[in-house]
Order: C-alpha cells, then structure tokens, then sequence
C-alpha cells in the first residue's frame, strides 16, 4: 500500500526535477545549480538509508517530505519569485529554518540526555535550539555574500544572490520565526532517529558547531577583505 507522504515526497522530488529542466531551459545557471542541490538533498534519507543500511522508519518520509517542501519553494524562489513577490523570501526562510531547527532540537533533547552537565529544561533546550539555528542563519547569509563577491570577482552570475543588510536582518528574523514555532510546539518529529543514534548526533551536533563558528569567522574575514 503507497502512503500519502511517500507519495508526497515523490511529488516534490518531481517538482524539483521540474525546476531544474526549467532552469535548463532559460541556460539560468544559478537555476541549475540550486535546483540540482535541492534535488540531491531531497533524496538524501533514501541515499544514507540504501548506502549505510540505517533504518529511517517512520521518520524517513517526514524528513524527505520536509526537506522536498524547503528545496522546492526556494527553487521557485530562484526561477523568479524571489523577484516577484517580496515575502516569498520570508516562507522559504521560515520552513528552512523550522527543519533545522526540527533537527537541532532532537539532537539537543538527546544529548542533553547524555550529558550530565547540560540540565535537560526546556528553556535550556529552547534557548539552544534557537540560537544554534540563528548561527546556521548568519553562517548562509555569509555564504551568499561571499558567492556574490566570489562571482562578481570572477565575472559570472553567482549561485546564491545576496540582496543588502537590510534583507539579511529579515531573514533571520523569519529564521528566528521558525525556530520558536518548533520549540513553542515542541516539534519532536525527528526525536526517535536522534535516539537511534546518540553518539553519532552528539559528534554531529558538535562538529556542525565547530563549522558554523569557525566557517563564519573566516568568512566574515573574507567578506571585510574584500570590501
């Protein structure tokens, strides 16, 4: 029997298929590559449950279901909406920084679990669980503006547009948005995958720390060197 979300994934994976032959199509390269991205991400849980043999269960189809959702409106996003309706920016920011912040959250109430020294309170786990996701925010917006520099330097379209502080500060407002709604519902959809492997969501939950930190220092180096 074919469930609702296994087929909604598969709606989605289409959908993003659909946008990248469109992005083919008008030879938009910024297109292309986000479109060809978000289709990898999409079918993410399927690869690392085929190649690591890992047991996804019932979360698998919610995580590909959320992740299809966030790839396709940000692909629309890149074939013009973005351009053409101003709070399009603003949804794409707030689902894709719900699903982070959905992740971050289990792998929080997790290892808060392990650790004796973190106390497991829901203002802890809340206040860690938006700030991480406010980081990962301020790590993205680095990255446009460094693909902006980087394509303006190089005389080609970049990939990821960076659109001035003012949008910055808005989109991390609405990252900020999304963050609260998962911790305000208490979103434990990906709890039990955290639970299946807590040693390997504590070491990823530390090296993706250790990345955003220092990424967004050399970054923002980057950035200020460059004018």
């Amino acid at each position: 029997m074919v469930e609702p979300l296994d087929v909604g994934v598969l709606s989605l994976q289409v959908a993003i298929a659909g946008t990248l032959l469109e992005g083919v199509r008008r030879r938009d390269p910024a297109a292309v590559v986000n479109a060809a991205v978000s289709l990898g991400a999409a079918f993410l849980p399927l690869a690392l449950g085929v190649g690591l043999s890992l047991e996804f269960g019932e979360v698998g189809p919610v995580l590909s279901l959320w992740i299809g959702v966030a790839g396709f409106l940000h692909c629309l996003g890149m074939l013009g909406l973005y351009e053409s309706v101003p709070w399009w920016d603003h949804v794409t920011h707030t689902v894709s920084a719900a699903l982070v912040a959905a992740l971050v959250y289990a792998g929080v109430l997790v290892g808060a679990r392990q650790s004796p020294h973190v106390p497991p309170g829901p203002l802890t786990v809340g206040g860690a669980t938006v700030l991480s996701t406010l980081a990962i925010g301020v790590f993205w917006e680095l990255v446009e503006l460094v693909a902006r520099d980087v394509g303006e330097s190089l005389d080609v379209e970049p990939v990821l547009v960076h659109y001035g502080w003012r949008d910055t500060a808005l989109d991390l407002g609405f990252d900020a948005v999304g963050a609260l709604a998962v911790v305000l519902l208490d979103v434990r959809s990906f709890v039990p995958l955290a639970e299946a492997f807590p040693g390997a969501t504590t070491a990823l939950l530390a090296w993706t720390t250790g990345i955003v930190v220092v990424g967004s220092a050399l970054m923002a180096l980057v950035a200020l060197l460059g004018g």
